[in-house]
C-alpha cells in the first residue's frame, strides 16, 4: 500500500493520543498505520472520513478479512485490534463535534476458526540464517538480527529497541524492555553471541556516530534501526531463501517458542522468556505436534546441545 499524506485530521487525533491519553509512541504509530490502511481504503471509493457511513467502515473491515488481488486477509485478532483503533478514532471525532453520529456503533468482525502461526521447519531455519552472506557492515547486521531474534524469541520493537549496555556476553544473557515497560532477561546461544561480535566490532563501529552509541542495532546512517526496516529486512530475506510471503519477525519469536516447548522446555520458563503477561498466550504453542516439533528443535536450536 502507498503512504498517503500527512492529514490533519489524523495529526490532531495523534496528539490527543499522545498528550491527554499518555500513550506510547509505538502504540500511537500504530494507530497511524491503521488509519492510514483505512483512509486509503475510503479515498479509493471517494470517500471521506468525516463521512464514512458504517457500510463504508464495514467493507473495510470485510476487505482485510477476505483478502484479494491487492491486500492479504488479517488474523482475527489483528481485526479485532484495528476495529478498537477506528471505534477510537471516531468516538474522538464525535466528542469533537466533528460528526453527529457513530458509524462505528454496529461494525463486527468476521467470526474465524482460530489459527496456530506460521512455523518454520529445521530447514527452513538454517535457509534463512544461511542467508545474510558477506562483511559488508549491513549484512554482518542483519546476520546478528536473525540470530538474536531466533535465539531470545524477541519482538520486532524489543530488537530495535535493544541497547548495546543490555547485553552481558559472559552470561550470555540480554535485558530487554518488553511491552508495559517491563524488563526481562533472556539467554542467547553461542552463534548468537558470535553473530553480535562480529557485527559489534567489524559492522557497527563502521557506522556508528555519536548519537547511535547507545543502539544495538543502527541503520545505513548511524541511526536507530526502525521496526519497518527490520520487517522489510525479514521479508527480503525470506523471499531469497524461498520461504512463505507471511514471514515477519514475528514468525522467528513463534518458532523461538515453538523450539523451546517441543524441546521439553518449562512452560512458565517459556512464558517469562516471551515476556508473556498471561500464560493462556503462552499455551497456544502446546496445540502443535510436539513430537515432531521435538527432532526439529534438537536438530535446530543452537541452544539444544
Amino acid at each position: 500500500m502507498e503512504s498517503i499524506p500527512s492529514d490533519p485530521l489524523l495529526e490532531d487525533f495523534l496528539g490527543s493520543l499522545l498528550l491527554e491519553r499518555g500513550l506510547s509512541r509505538n502504540t500511537v504509530e500504530s494507530y497511524r498505520c491503521d488509519l492510514e490502511q483505512q483512509f486509503s481504503f475510503l479515498a479509493a471509493a471517494g470517500r471521506d472520513p468525516l463521512a464514512a457511513t458504517r457500510t463504508d467502515l464495514q467493507g473495510w473491515l470485510d476487505q482485510l478479512a477476505g483478502g484479494g488481488e491487492d491486500v492479504a486477509s488479517v488474523a482475527p485478532s489483528t481485526l479485532r485490534r484495528k476495529l478498537a483503533c477506528t471505534r477510537t478514532f471516531y468516538r474522538w471525532m464525535r466528542r469533537e463535534e466533528l460528526i453527529d453520529g457513530d458509524p462505528t456503533r454496529d461494525l463486527v468482525v468476521s467470526a474465524a476458526t482460530r489459527t496456530l502461526p506460521l512455523v518454520l521447519t529445521r530447514d527452513q531455519v538454517q535457509l534463512l540464517l544461511a542467508q545474510p552472506q558477506g562483511k559488508d557492515p549491513l549484512i554482518l547486521r542483519d546476520k546478528a538480527l536473525l540470530e538474536v531474534i531466533y535465539s531470545c524469541g524477541l519482538r520486532a520493537s524489543e530488537a530495535v529497541g535493544l541497547e548495546i549496555g543490555r547485553i552481558d556476553f559472559e552470561a550470555g544473557f540480554l535485558r530487554t524492555v518488553g511491552k508495559g515497560g517491563k524488563e526481562r532477561i533472556v539467554p542467547f546461544g553461542s552463534v548468537a553471541a558470535a553473530a553480535l561480535i562480529e557485527w559489534i566490532e567489524d559492522g557497527r563501529s563502521e557506522l556508528l556516530t555519536d548519537k547511535s552509541d547507545a543502539w544495538l542495532f543502527l541503520n545505513a546512517r548511524g541511526g536507530q534501526l526502525s521496526r519497518q526496516a527490520l520487517h522489510a529486512t525479514v521479508r527480503r530475506y525470506g523471499r531469497s531463501a524461498g520461504l512463505p510471503a507471511q514471514l515477519t519477525p514475528h514468525t522467528l519469536r513463534h518458532t523461538f517458542a515453538t523450539h523451546l516447548l517441543a524441546g521439553g522446555c518449562d512452560l512458565r520458563a517459556l512464558q517469562e522468556m516471551l515476556g508473556h503477561a498471561d500464560i493462556a498466550t503462552t499455551q497456544m504453542y502446546t496445540h502443535l505436534s510436539t513430537d515432531d516439533l521435538r527432532s526439529a528443535y534438537f536438530a535446530a536450536h543452537p541452544r539444544a546441545a
